[in-house]
């Protein structure tokens, strides 16, 4: 073998020792290709339905669609199918409040997963919506309700006993509050209340309904309050730092003589 062909050759054999791998694309050094990344599948009708049939408990699946991406069918075929499927009242509340958004004015909706149930909430240091948890009222009236809306509610005077003294819920002005009414019922049937201390109770008088939140007679313990709409079936409304200290509750309608227990959502605001 010629000396010029031995030389060719250990270029041959040295070339690739001495540069790096390159890809045939970019020239970037070989190496591991990165892993696709992983897109998460939406949560829909048919996810839920087969949590259902698993067995998973309502808690579980209404906190899976609270915090995972989702789209659900909430028309009135899409809900038929869905109790034919063994899903609850509770699971399907869950599903149509994750299409809710609220009303901000701005291209970017805000989603109220933390509002899953009807009911009255308040908001935490962190943000969030927690839901008051009510207490058994018992309520002696003069009048009815004839409806659930604001029409043709009779103006009469009612008295509310809730057993105990204190609220287990004590919050800090100013507060923010939110209320998620059933369908068809008005934000100003609610009624926000003052409690009167007995040695054992808290007690109030108020005008049936909540519509009128009369402030005339010393014996009436209705509290104003202006509740703005921001969803549907959705509205919040502020305590300020001006309000007095004490035990409160927000009434819902719908309990006219309730001689064996309604509820009411109790709180106490810090003096």
């Amino acid at each position: 073998m010629s000396l010029r062909l031995c030389l060719m050759w250990l270029l041959c054999m040295l070339i690739p020792a001495l540069v790096p791998a390159q890809d045939a694309v970019g020239g970037a050094a070989a190496g591991p290709l990165p892993e696709p990344k992983t897109v998460q599948a939406k949560m829909t009708n048919d996810s839920v339905t087969r949590m259902a049939k698993a067995g998973l408990s309502d808690d579980l699946i209404v906190e899976t669609i609270a915090t995972q991406p989702g789209q659900y069918t909430t028309d009135a075929d899409s809900l038929v199918a869905l109790k034919q499927a063994g899903v609850s009242d509770r699971v399907i509340s869950a599903m149509i409040n994750r299409n809710r958004v609220k009303i901000t004015g701005t291209e970017t909706p805000i989603v109220l997963s933390d509002v899953n149930e009807i009911g009255v909430y308040y908001k935490d240091r962190d943000g969030k919506w927690q839901p008051i948890e009510p207490e058994i009222v018992h309520i002696k009236s003069g009048g009815f309700l004839k409806s659930t809306v604001t029409h043709g509610i009779v103006k009469e005077d009612r008295n509310g006993h809730v057993d105990g003294r204190e609220s287990k819920l004590l919050l800090p002005r100013p507060i923010e509050f939110l209320i998620y009414t059933p369908d068809g019922v008005d934000v100003m049937e609610y009624d926000l209340l003052r409690f009167r201390l007995n040695s054992s109770s808290r007690e109030f008088r108020a005008l049936t309904g909540g519509v009128f939140h009369s402030t005339g007679g010393a014996k009436r313990d209705e509290v104003p309050f202006k509740p703005v709409k921001t969803a549907p079936r959705t509205y919040e409304f502020t305590v300020g730092p001006d309000t007095a200290g004490g035990e409160y509750g927000i009434l819902p309608p719908g309990t006219g003589n309730v001689t064996n227990g309604g509820k009411i959502y109790t709180f106490a605001i810090s003096e």
